[in-house]
Formats: C-alpha cells, sequence, structure tokens
C-alpha cells in the first residue's frame, strides 16, 4: 500500500492484525514516505507475525521507479504465494494488480479508499481522465471491489465501469474504548475555556476541507466559535487564510498529534469539512467519544452520521452550508448534545465495530475461495 497515512493506513493496521488473529498468513508491502510515525506500526504488525515488505512507493507517477517496485513485488508475490492479492490505494492498486496479474498469483481485491480520478480541486480534467482510465482498465480483472460504506458503493455505481456484483461493503470499524475512556486533555491552548470549543482531525489538504472549516467560521452567527485544526501538513495556506478572514485568533493549528482522543474529550463537537471521504475513522472515533459531529454530505457521513439524532449534516460542500449546519448545533443545549452522544456511542456499538469489519472482509474472501 503507498498511500499509509490517516485512515487508509488505520485501515490497513487493524485489517492485518485482525486477520492474524482469524489465523491467516498475512503479508504487506508498504511505503513509508508520507508518515514518519509509521514504523511503530510496523513493529506492531511484526510482532504478531505479519510479514512487513517496505517498498517506498511514490506517490506521483514515476515509470522507472514504478517498473522497479512493480518487479519487486512480482518477487514478494512468487515468494509469498498468497490466495488472496488485496490492493489498496491508487499506486499500490494498480502495481500490486498488475504484479498479480504478470504472475499469475491470487485472486485480486481492490479497496480503492476513494477514487484519485474524483479529486477535482487536487488534479487536473486530463489528470482525471488519465487515472479514470487506468481504473477502468484493471476494473475487468479484479474479482472484488471492497467499499468502507455504503456511500463509497454507491460512488462506485456511479463511476460506470464497475460490476455491481463485484462490489462488496465492509464498512470500517474501530475499538471505541480509547475514546470512550480519554480523560480531557488540560491544554488551554489560550483559548476562551467558556467558549465553544470545535475540533478538525485529518491530514492537511484539500480534501479534508480545513479552508471551508476557516471559511464558515467567518460566517454570522460563529464569531465565539473556536477551532483546534489537528494532523500532518502545510499550514501556511490556511494560516494566510484565516488571518484574511479575521479568524487567527480563534484557531489553533496543532499539527499531528498521538493525544486525539484527549483532544476530542476536551472538545464539544467534531467538525468534517471534508470534499470526499469514504467512511471516516474520525467521525466514528468522534462518536465513540460521545461528541456530536457536524459534517458534510460526503460517503461515509451521509450513513454514520444521523442529523438531529448524532449530529448535523451541512446541505452542501461548502463554507455558508457548513456555517448553517455549526448554526444548528450551537443552538441546542448541553444536555442535548449529551444525548446526541449517547446515541452516537450506540450506533457505533452496533453497526462499526472492529471484529464487524475484520470478519465482513473474512466472508469476501471465502466467497472468493
Amino acid at each position: 500500500m503507498e498511500c499509509t497515512i490517516g485512515g487508509t493506513r488505520r485501515h490497513l493496521v487493524d485489517v492485518a492484525l485482525g486477520q492474524r488473529d482469524l489465523g491467516y498468513e498475512v503479508g504487506v508491502v508498504v511505503s513509508t514516505l508520507r508518515d514518519e510515525s509509521f514504523p511503530p506500526d510496523l513493529e506492531r504488525m511484526r510482532a504478531a507475525g505479519v510479514k512487513v515488505h517496505v517498498l517506498d512507493m511514490l506517490r506521483r507517477p514515476a515509470p522507472w521507479t514504478d517498473f522497479q517496485h512493480l518487479g519487486r513485488i512480482k518477487k514478494i508475490l512468487r515468494n509469498f504465494r498468497p490466495e488472496i492479492v488485496h490492493t489498496h490505494s491508487s499506486k499500490a492498486g494498480v502495481l500490486g494488480r498488475q504484479a498479480s496479474i504478470s504472475t499469475g498469483i491470487g485472486v485480486r481485491v481492490h479497496t480503492p479508499h476513494t477514487f484519485s480520478f474524483l479529486f477535482e480541486a487536487l488534479f487536473s480534467a486530463p489528470k482525471r481522465w488519465i487515472y479514470r482510465t487506468i481504473e477502468q482498465h484493471y476494473a475487468k480483472s479484479t474479482r472484488a471491489f471492497v467499499a468502507v460504506g455504503s456511500g463509497e458503493a454507491e460512488t462506485f455505481a456511479k463511476a460506470g465501469f464497475i460490476d455491481p456484483a463485484k462490489v462488496a461493503v465492509v464498512s470500517n470499524g474501530i475499538d471505541p474504548k480509547p475514546y470512550a475512556t480519554a480523560m480531557p486533555s488540560e491544554e488551554n491552548f489560550g483559548l476562551d475555556p467558556n467558549g465553544p470549543l470545535v475540533i478538525l482531525v485529518g491530514l492537511i489538504y484539500a480534501a479534508k476541507g480545513q479552508d471551508l472549516a476557516l471559511a464558515a467560521l467567518a460566517e454570522a452567527g460563529l464569531e465565539q466559535v473556536q477551532l483546534l485544526c489537528v494532523g500532518p501538513g502545510d499550514t501556511s495556506e490556511l494560516k494566510a487564510q484565516a488571518k484574511a478572514l479575521g479568524v487567527t485568533e480563534r484557531v489553533r493549528f496543532l499539527g499531528p498529534r498521538n493525544d486525539v482522543p484527549a483532544l476530542m474529550a476536551r472538545a464539544d463537537l467534531l467538525l468534517l469539512p471534508s470534499r470526499w471521504e469514504g467512511l471516516p475513522y474520525v467521525v466514528l472515533e468522534a462518536m465513540a467519544r460521545g461528541m456530536p459531529v457536524v459534517a458534510t454530505p460526503v460517503d461515509g457521513a451521509r450513513e454514520v452520521v444521523l442529523s438531529g439524532v448524532t449530529g448535523f449534516l451541512s446541505s452542501a460542500i461548502n463554507a455558508p452550508s457548513v456555517a448553517a449546519a455549526l448554526r444548528e448545533a450551537l443552538a441546542k443545549s448541553r444536555e442535548e448534545w449529551a444525548q446526541m452522544g449517547r446515541a452516537g456511542q450506540e450506533r457505533v456499538a452496533k453497526h462499526y465495530s472492529l471484529d464487524s469489519m475484520v470478519r465482513g472482509l473474512d466472508r469476501v474472501y471465502l466467497e472468493l475461495l
């Protein structure tokens, strides 16, 4: 897997460890270039008996390097002889499936974690056309596609080149305990302790919509809202935007943190202003904590967040709509927030457990074999 960061990384580690618990022989081929905190996860997998191969795949197209990496993956497949070759994300999805095709080894399963050709804010139209053409080509030789939520399965259908019979929905799942039991962070971040505090967690880039969150904070009726922005990435443009909007004093960019459960426990609401998602782990984590969620109507959020019950969905993916959803949330009392939080906890426990995700994938594999 190339995209070893954020939810995709989390998914890979949880699945690999869960499959070992079920008695499978598991091998992973991963890149460590995008997240310097990944090595401890590799050690956890190795300690559990997962065969870990580090192959520093580049996110961008790099024909000569990609060709060399393809050769190494083929060698790994010949040595390991897996029955299932399950690829994740775009670059690794191409290299892994091509290696399987070339060697004739393994039944091919692919989890895209959203398709790159959907990212209008990241790639030009010609690039998206190329990415779509590549995915369409490999779809023909892929036995199963795994959607991490029903919303993502709908997106697969809209792509127009994936046979619906090949699609299996296996929703992301989590262990709720670290979030439900976390003690609130004692940091005050230099913010007003009596003002509403919203937390946004995610990689800093256009897909996660941090720019929409900042623009929403500048809207009328949200003058007291404070924001913790957590996640790795370059924040220089966002800081400039915050300054231009006059919201700098109400925003804290915390960078990557290893105490997200404690930060969630410190905040009042989770904000997910994303432009694209599969099924966001951060929403499940916040609901496990007992926090209401304010989210854009992206894949995953539409099925997890029950508007008015566990949180609020904006009517569209833009700053005014996000602001309107925040105003709706802030109009509720803290008692109503607590009631929503309890409903969220029940929903996660019932539908989005770690065990249900691992066993759901197990059923997909057994059907294919």
